[in-house]
């Protein structure tokens, strides 16, 4: 057991149960997120071979409302969706398209939402290697919100997942799907979207439901109505929000720090190219003297977990190249001088070039859908 997993024993003793293999599925779940809450539920599943579905087959939900070409925090998301896959657990990428339609992207054109879903499909498909698509272990799935909103089993429990819910409660919702609290008073349909999202996890029998830290108010929802009903609640999985390029100070202090494809020239797109790369490297926000800066983040939830090492590759006459695999000493060089800001932002720009390949490839040789949503951004 690595000394990360020995705290969680405090958590929940059943862990101490917990065979080698086990501990290794356990940790590739919930072993790199910021935050996991409510492990009790994956545990027991894990130990007792059971599930919500009570079939033993343990599923992951990821939501995410189509609306437009996808940035690097989908990066991180895909690299833990890849630990769940690998320790055997059926990852479900829910397409939220009346989700979207409540949140007025497109205009709320449901033909344009739903096209940009099958990009993102796609777009999955080439983050996760295409790995076996279908209901079983290890294998990775699609859903749109669509497929199961005929259903007046559904909506009863969205009407559930209302009930004796204040208003001011739902408000504090409201970051998840960016947008303030004061912002949706006009409109009534959006008090209903962190219902929906509740009612999604529990109709679909998911075990994990994983999201940014920006999504935990509506994990938090959903667990507060689990407990209102007596219905199983799925373990959270949290993962970090990478910041906007130019920010600076504390990560996420406030939600417009956080990186967003609505400023692209403070986002990493997957679709940017080297010089685009470079180019927004180039001014992004890095003090050597400040431990806090969106190049570091970089470093840290994609670059490290994904390549192992950073190679850094100065102008001969400044410097000889260097190989770094630990975010504090690469740091401790800036801070002493050692390494310069810019060739390390021009290293982390090589490095997403790198990690980004993958998603290039994939779409030179299925390029319909990007085509499509290209069109569609126009």
């Amino acid at each position: 057991m690595s000394d990360r997993m020995q705290p969680l024993i405090e958590r929940y003793q059943r862990i101490a149960e917990m065979s080698e293999d086990q501990l290794n599925r356990l940790e590739l779940m919930i072993g790199s997120v910021q935050e996991s809450v409510g492990i009790e539920h994956i545990v027991d599943c894990i130990l007792d071979e059971t599930s919500a579905k009570g079939d033993g087959v343990i599923r992951a939900y990821v939501g995410f409302e189509p609306s437009g070409k996808a940035h690097i925090g989908w990066k991180v998301i895909s690299l833990q969706l890849k630990r769940l896959l690998e320790a055997r657990v059926n990852v479900l990428v829910f397409l939220a398209d009346w989700h979207a339609w409540v949140n007025d992207k497109f205009a709320g054109s449901m033909e344009a939402i739903q096209t940009t879903g099958k990009y993102m499909e796609d777009t999955f498909r080439a983050l996760l290697d295409s790995p076996p698509e279908g209901d079983g272990p290890g294998q990775l799935r699609f859903l749109y919100a669509s497929d199961i909103m005929d259903s007046g089993a559904y909506w009863a429990r969205v009407l559930r997942c209302s009930k004796n819910v204040s208003l001011s409660r739902v408000r504090r919702t409201f970051s998840i799907m960016g947008r303030d609290e004061a912002s949706s008073d006009g409109d009534l349909s959006r008090f209903y979207y962190p219902a929906m999202q509740a009612a999604d996890i529990f109709e679909l029998d998911i075990d994990l439901a994983i999201g940014g830290m920006d999504q935990r108010k509506a994990h938090m929802y959903m667990r507060d109505v689990a407990d209102r009903w007596n219905w199983e609640k799925a373990t959270c999985l949290h993962t970090s929000i990478l910041s906007n390029l130019r920010s600076k100070g504390a990560r996420m202090e406030s939600f417009d720090h956080k990186m967003s494809k609505s400023n692209p020239n403070g986002a990493v797109l997957l679709h940017d190219d080297a010089s685009a790369l470079k180019k927004k490297l180039r001014k992004a926000y890095l003090d050597p003297q400040d431990s806090e800066s969106p190049v570091f983040e970089l470093i840290e939830h994609v670059i490290l977990p994904e390549l192992s090492k950073l190679d850094v590759t100065p102008n001969p006459e400044y410097g000889e190249p260097s190989t770094w695999h630990d975010l504090n000493e690469i740091k401790q060089a800036l801070h002493a001088e050692k390494l310069h800001p810019f060739d390390v932002k021009m290293a982390v720009a090589d490095a997403l070039s790198l990690c980004l390949s993958s998603i290039s490839e994939y779409f030179n040789h299925h390029p319909e859908s990007l085509d499509l949503v290209n069109q569609l951004m126009r």
